[in-house]
């Protein structure tokens, strides 16, 4: 271990190792370490004994509940957007030749109490119960602009410049009702709250067509994706990717004590006495608790079910998105629900999650409105999880520490926060074009 690296990554969360794996095929040399013996971090994948272990103490899980090894739950599930930007980082690192993808069968939004199918195209608008007659209408009109609009394209643009036109005016000139507002908002454009109608509209419209282009692609009912066996194959499949690089994965080694010079710069990392040199280090906030800041909490509820979520016409795959207004809440709750299609439980088993931004201590009231949505639950296991960010300067001290994940069920803000460090560790801007067909998702 007495070696210099150019950069020592701690930890094997998801973020950590999209990044180890970025640095690596730009020819960095990497130690990568984890304190744990499993890959993952926060966002690893548990079997059943593993998950009753960590819920339920030394109680064993009930046999009808079938074999502990045909569990893969991930402890932060999160869908892919099948054109979505940690697909792009996927391809241009070359891990998708280790994972094999699925598509995910239904995307969905609550409504004055009911679960309606996320309309996505202007053929899809003019058939949805989410709107009346001349709504929808409206709404039809709205999705033909957003699908004809291209930024390069003035023609398209209807005499508006949608970087200083907001949100909120754009939806104005087309005449849409709060209700239908809020379903676009938050379930088309994925936005977490409502700060978006006051911001510029380009980055709603990008958002929706990501969205619309995604569902186009594999064809299926929701423009998301989801690996077999579930997330805990992207640490590994990154630690691959690594080795293939010349990088080093190191699990199981205690401590990982970060060392600094009489500046409070960055020198290396220590554990089990020995000391590996490095010039920047990357971590999980768990790993440098002196330099983050709590900034909130995330309530969970994970189920084992024994049928799909209710009114999702059967999907072995889905999400639903609660928008904030619709519980009088301040934030979004999320339901994310896979199975065995995707090989993450055994066969006629479902695994359910219900998550949201805490805003109580009381995460079993909290997230009743989604639990409410399931149905019959065989178990039920509720937690609550401290976010942090960074408060550090990484230019004075070479820390570059990641955000904790946040309560949603898609990884488009997870990515951001990815990209984002990799521009700050090596000053460059991750160019992202690449041949999305290098990804596919397996049929039926």
């Amino acid at each position: 271990m007495d070696e210099e690296y150019d950069v020592i990554v701690l930890g094997t969360g998801l973020k950590e190792c999209i990044l180890s794996g970025l640095l690596s095929v730009d020819g960095l040399k990497v130690l990568h370490m984890d304190r744990n013996d499993y890959y993952g971090g926060e966002s690893t994948s548990l079997n059943l004994n593993q998950l009753w272990k960590r819920f339920r103490g030394n109680e064993p899980p009930p046999a009808h509940l079938g074999s502990s090894r045909d569990y893969n739950v991930d402890m932060i599930p999160k869908f892919m957007m099948a054109n979505g930007t940690l697909v792009r980082v996927l391809i241009y690192t070359d891990v998708t030749k280790y994972l094999y993808f699925k598509a995910v069968d239904g995307s969905y939004v609550y409504n004055k109490g009911k679960v309606h199918k996320v309309p996505a195209t202007d053929m899809e608008a003019l058939k949805s119960p989410l709107m009346g007659v001349f709504e929808k209408r409206r709404a039809h009109k709205f999705f033909i602009y957003v699908q004809d609009y291209d930024e390069n394209d003035p023609k398209t643009h209807e005499g508006m410049d949608l970087t200083t036109v907001t949100t909120k005016e754009l939806i104005v000139k087309y005449g849409l009702d709060d209700n239908t507002i809020d379903f676009i908002g938050h379930a088309v454009a994925l936005h977490r709250d409502d700060r978006y109608l006051h911001e510029p509209a380009l980055d709603t419209v990008k958002r929706m067509k990501l969205y619309v282009e995604s569902v186009a692609r594999f064809q299926g009912g929701s423009p998301y994706i989801y690996p077999l066996y579930g997330l805990g194959e992207l640490p590994q499949a990154f630690a691959r990717l690594s080795a293939v690089y010349g990088g080093t994965y190191m699990l199981n080694k205690p401590e990982c004590k970060v060392e600094f010079d009489n500046e409070g710069k960055v020198v290396g990392v220590t554990s089990e006495g020995e000391t590996a040199k490095c010039k920047k280090v990357v971590c999980d906030p768990s790993y440098l608790p002196s330099k983050v800041r709590k900034v909130g909490r995330v309530a969970r509820a994970i189920a084992i079910m024994s049928h799909p979520i209710p009114n999702t016409n059967d999907s072995h795959s889905v999400q639903v998105i609660l928008p904030q207004k619709q519980l009088g809440r301040k934030s979004d709750m999320y339901l994310f629900c896979c199975s065995y299609s995707h090989n993450v439980a055994p066969k006629g088993k479902f695994i359910a999650f219900v998550s949201t931004d805490a805003e109580t201590d009381n995460p079993e009231i909290e997230l009743k409105p989604g639990i409410d949505l399931l149905g019959p639950v065989d178990e039920i296991f509720f937690e609550i999880l401290d976010r942090y960010e960074p408060v550090n300067e990484p230019s004075l001290d070479n820390c570059f520490i990641s955000t904790s994940y946040d309560a949603t069920t898609h990884f488009e803000t997870t990515v951001i926060d990815v990209l984002n460090m990799y521009t700050m560790v090596t000053g460059k801007v991750l160019d992202l074009t690449v041949d999305l067909s290098a990804a596919s998702a397996a049929e039926e």
